[in-house]
């Protein structure tokens, strides 16, 4: 995949809202790596807590959002970790702004 069509993953993944706050996956900063190569799409993602109560409809939600726009026999596999932590200071402008930050 060339760097338009990675464009068009992180595009795709902003369409992914968490549902607790309404601000999608990007602007949230949890998304912190898109790997592609040939034959597979890695995604290294966190959530704003361990404990964060939607975090498997989340990893679902983004692993359904990339496969509806790669072709077909690419292998997605979407990574949690919290290494780094999540912290507001990962969240863009416009989401801190959401918040009154």
């Amino acid at each position: 995949m060339n760097g338009n069509q990675i464009d068009k993953l992180w595009a795709c993944l902003c369409n992914v809202m968490d549902p607790e706050v309404g601000i999608n996956v990007v602007e949230l900063g949890l998304i912190y790596k898109i790997t592609v190569t040939n034959k597979d799409v890695h995604i290294l993602m966190t959530m704003t807590s361990a404990a964060c109560p939607m975090g498997d409809l989340l990893l679902g939600d983004v692993k359904q959002a990339i496969c509806e726009v790669i072709p077909d026999g690419v292998k997605v596999n979407v990574e949690l970790t919290f290494d780094p932590l999540w912290n507001p200071s990962m969240m863009s402008e416009t989401a801190r702004k959401h918040f009154g930050w």
